[in-house]
Parts: C-alpha cells; sequence; structure tokens
C-alpha cells in the first residue's frame, strides 16, 4: 500500500514541489515522487547511473507534468529506497516491474535517460504489453559496440571532476567547451531547486554495482528490438563519451516505430542542455 492518500491534493506540477512517497513491495520499501495531474496513463521516470530522485532536470520534468501524471522513484537499493543494488540490469527490471504493478498500473508510458534506458529496454522486451510508449535518451542497446567503456570513461572524469572540485556531473554529461561548460553550470544549479525532502545520495557500493550491471550488459548478447512495436522516442548529443552517440543510432535502426533526435555540439546530457527545445517535444510525443 501507499502511504499517502492522494485524492484530495491538488494538482502540483513543479518537481521542486512534489510529495516524497513511499511504498512497500517484495519486501522493499521503493521512495517515489509524484506530479502532473492524476487519471490516464502515467510517465514513470528511470534515471542514470548513480541517480536519485535528485537528479532529474525540473526543466524536462514540469513540461511533462503539466498534462500528465509523472512518477520518478529510485529503485532497489537506490536513495532512499531499501535493498542492495542489484549486478544485472535484467534484475534492475525485474524490480521496476515489481514498484510499477504495486501502484497498480497496467500500462505506462517510460522517459529514461542512460542506465534508465537499459533497464527500460529489459523492461519493455520482457513484458511488452505494460508499455504505450517509450523515451530512449543518452542510451544504447544491450551489446552495444563500446557501451562496457563507460566503466573507464565514468572513473576518468570523476577524478578530472574531483581534481576542479566540480560536480562529475559536469564533465560526464557535457562538453568542456564554451557552450558545454555554462550549460553543465546551468543544470547542477537547476538540480538544486528543490529544497525539502531532498533523497539520500547514492551509496558508494551500489554505484560500484550498477557500474558492474552495466559492464554486463554492454558484454551481453543483444536483445531482440525487433519486437518492440510501441511508438519510440530516442535522442542524444551528437559527442556522447559515455554511451556513444552511434549507439543511439543503432537503437533507431533496431527499433522500427522510432523517431530519432540527435542535438549538435552537446554530449551525453544533450536533452539538458537543449531542454528548452526537447521538452515540448517529449511532452508532445507523450502525448500521442
Amino acid at each position: 500500500m501507499s502511504t499517502n492518500d492522494t485524492s484530495n491534493e491538488s494538482v502540483i506540477t513543479s518537481y521542486a514541489l512534489a510529495p516524497a512517497r513511499t511504498i512497500d513491495a517484495g519486501g522493499i520499501t521503493y521512495a517515489y515522487r509524484e506530479l502532473g495531474p492524476k487519471g490516464g496513463i502515467p510517465v514513470v521516470f528511470f534515471v542514470h547511473l548513480a541517480g536519485t530522485l535528485d537528479n532529474w532536470d525540473p526543466r524536462i520534468v514540469d513540461a511533462i507534468a503539466q498534462n500528465r501524471h509523472v512518477i520518478t522513484f529510485d529503485n532497489r537499493g537506490v536513495g532512499s529506497s531499501t535493498g542492495s543494488v542489484p549486478d544485472s540490469v535484467e534484475a534492475m527490471a525485474d524490480d521496476a516491474y515489481t514498484f510499477i504493478k504495486a501502484l497498480g498500473f497496467d500500462t505506462i508510458d517510460i522517459f529514461s535517460f542512460s542506465l534508465g534506458g537499459m533497464v527500460a529496454q529489459d523492461l519493455v522486451v520482457k513484458h511488452p504489453e505494460l508499455v504505450r510508449r517509450l523515451v530512449l535518451t543518452g542510451t544504447g542497446p544491450r551489446g552495444g559496440k563500446d557501451m562496457d567503456k563507460v566503466v573507464g570513461v565514468t572513473y576518468y572524469d570523476i577524478l578530472r571532476a574531483t581534481l576542479t572540485r566540480s560536480d562529475p556531473k559536469e564533465f560526464l554529461f557535457f562538453n568542456r567547451n564554451a557552450t558545454g561548460k555554462p550549460a553543465a553550470k546551468a543544470f547542477i544549479k537547476r538540480l538544486q531547486e528543490r529544497t525539502i525532502d531532498r533523497d539520500t545520495d547514492m551509496p558508494l557500493k551500489g554505484f560500484r554495482t550498477q557500474l558492474k550491471a552495466i559492464q554486463k550488459f554492454g558484454r551481453s548478447a543483444p536483445s531482440d528490438l525487433s519486437k518492440l512495436t510501441q511508438p519510440t522516442l530516442i535522442a542524444n548529443g551528437d559527442n556522447d563519451r559515455m554511451v556513444p552517440s552511434v549507439l543511439s543510432e543503432d537503437l533507431h535502426r533496431r527499433i522500427k516505430n522510432s523517431t530519432l533526435v540527435i542535438y549538435p555540439d552537446s554530449g551525453h546530457g544533450g536533452i539538458f542542455q537543449f531542454h528548452e527545445k526537447f521538452a515540448p517535444v517529449a511532452a508532445e510525443f507523450l502525448a500521442g
């Protein structure tokens, strides 16, 4: 059961004000937030490596929540959710399914980024009936070329960030040039807009386990994505160092009913750098 009765609440469309909630399922307490008008098919957000509830760009969440019921969540062992992080993407997808079914939903739309997109793919392959529309950003397919190099890039950029006392996302998500650096600073600032009920940081052990799961995903046999019939929006920057941009093109080729958007002069966080352009595109796609 959910810990909160939401029947008489006014509609909140600002992620900074979205109430923090929990629900128990399968022996795990899942932390989540929800906003936007209730009713209809919800949009469930699947977050990136080491990401918690506080790592979603409010400019994108708020745009979708204007007209849709939005749910963000911490999967098992992440942030304020209990349990330990699974060592495979498949298990993460199973936990996500447990969470979604506990909330009582039989059909959802998915908005995913990076590792979240890998989890989303495994979920859709196993439970195609659950997902109506799919957004895959900054991600790639199981067994994709150089996917397993995410680990090395991540540790290298964390070191660079540490040496300059910066947030690692400034290096991992954005180009280090005249357009990328200010976009990175603006993104990090937006992530701080919420001042109440902030989430627990990702523990180091869980972060390392997620990296191992991504490496395993990258070295696995490809999934048969030709089975995906859902309308799918794929987006990335043109210079993604974490999950190479060519893998977004690979996804587009393999998912028949898909649309590909690549933003110029941007990296892994291209959708955040170009949030003013991307947010309305995503909202319109999910409204379809």
